[in-house]
């Protein structure tokens, strides 16, 4: 989950599908992403994350939306990317009634301990590329954790 579902969040969850394929897991799992805000409900991702997750062989159609309810009542785990992310989800959480997801910043899975995943929205193509490696290392370590 990010702020606005274009360029971190569709990079995580296209990285996560292709590793849940790859492990012929795909059907234990139901992967999305969305949106705190919904700033760019119906967009699709940020053509910089396409086109680093095209540079890595991985497709991806998802168009942006913002949470719901339902996300707090049906996903086991809703990962984010930073602090302020973190806070507006708990918040939110607080205010539906059977919420199960466990709420978790993503970057603490990483192996290298970058917590954080940074905005590359006002970066350049390099720091999309840190996204990508970070969203890797932190959905590996995730899924071999909860396979």
């Amino acid at each position: 989950i990010s702020i606005g579902n274009i360029c971190r969040s569709p990079i995580a969850e296209a990285v996560f599908r292709k590793l849940t394929a790859d492990e012929k897991v795909e059907n234990k799992w139901m992967t999305d992403s969305a949106a705190v805000s919904d700033w760019n409900v119906g967009r699709s991702p940020d053509p910089r994350a396409l086109s680093c997750l095209r540079n890595h062989g991985i497709e991806t159609a998802h168009k942006a939306r913002q949470i719901t309810k339902d996300d707090f009542q049906t996903f086991d785990y809703i990962l984010c990317m930073d602090e302020s992310n973190l806070r507006d989800l708990k918040r939110k959480s607080n205010q539906v009634k059977d919420c199960k997801a466990k709420i978790e910043l993503l970057g603490t899975y990483d192996p290298q301990k970058q917590l954080i995943i940074e905005d590359p929205y006002y970066g350049s193509e390099k720091d999309f590329e840190t996204v990508y490696e970070q969203c890797v290392r932190c959905c590996k370590a995730f899924l071999e954790k909860n396979h």
